[in-house]
């Protein structure tokens, strides 16, 4: 068996809780370093002590922002990064197959087979998911803790209907180089994987280990244009829209016209007018469900 460690965000749940998580590790013979954080963004230095202490297996305890925090620490490192789904939307663990199940989860974790993906990389800030601006990184931004702990994943919808009336800003894009986009734009993302909550496919072309993104814009301007954009995705081709433009790229440089939040695996960071966007190719291994 490989070096073990948990870090965990004990201010979320999975099946019958942390308690449950030690006796599962107990009852398979791991022992394993333990470190638990309240807030996310502590979750790095963890991963660097459990690194030096001589881990080479960083079982992570949350949600996407979590995992994402791991992620960026962990990525170039060699360690394996295995995934217990205890956040709100979970997104990655979605897309690459693991349950939202304590037990699944666990056997994955320990002796799923491993996977490299690339990993996306927003202004220094590496991400697994996907990364954006406009009116997902509003929607985020405004679904804080106790909404979501209330809610869910309600509590984004709710927000995305507010944010969707607020007007577009004007983008500037490059992509690998060439001027790709100018216009206005309500939102701006950058995708790892295809699928977003309750597994539906927004991005047709995004994969999370063929070292490339899929870019997508929406110029959606008011509420009955973003009920077009949404009826298009769940019809399954959101390419389809008028309001949508896609393209695969490696790097891509994103500039705004005034200062706007951004979004990253669903934790929301500083305004900024420039997002600098590429990928690292094959940069993490994260164990997933045994190939059928």
């Amino acid at each position: 068996m490989t070096n073990v460690a948990v870090i965990a965000h004990n201010q979320k749940s999975l099946g019958a809780g942390l308690p449950a998580l030690r006796s599962a590790l107990v009852a398979a013979g791991v022992s394993a370093l333990w470190y638990e954080v309240d807030k996310s963004r502590k979750a790095p230095k963890r991963v660097r002590e459990a690194l030096a202490a001589g881990a080479d297996r960083i079982l992570v305890w949350g949600g996407d922002g979590t995992v994402q925090r791991v992620v960026h620490a962990t990525a170039g490192t060699g360690a394996t990064v295995g995934i217990l789904p205890a956040g709100t939307a979970n997104l990655l663990a979605t897309n690459l197959g693991i349950p939202a199940d304590l037990d699944q989860a666990l056997d994955i974790a320990l002796y799923g087979e491993q996977r490299q993906l690339d990993v996306g990389v927003i202004n220094g800030e590496r991400f697994a998911v996907m990364a954006g601006t406009g009116l997902d990184a509003t929607m985020i931004n405004d679904a804080d803790r106790n909404l979501k702990d209330r809610v869910g994943q309600l509590a984004y919808v709710w927000t995305g209907f507010k944010a969707a009336a607020r007007p577009p800003q004007r983008a500037r894009i490059r992509v690998d180089g060439h001027a790709w986009f100018k216009g206005r734009a309500g939102c701006i993302l950058i995708a790892n994987v295809p699928k977003i909550g309750a597994g539906v496919r927004v991005f047709e072309n995004a994969e999370p280990d063929d070292g490339l993104l899929e870019l997508g814009v929406v110029t959606a301007a008011t509420r009955a244009q973003w009920a077009r954009v949404m009826a298009a995705i769940l019809a399954g081709n959101p390419s389809r829209s008028k309001f949508v433009r896609t393209t695969l790229c490696a790097a891509a440089d994103i500039r705004l016209d005034h200062k706007a939040r951004y979004e990253l695996d669903g934790g929301s960071r500083k305004p900024t007018k420039r997002m600098k966007v590429h990928v690292e190719p094959e940069s993490i291994n994260v164990c997933v469900p045994l190939s059928q």
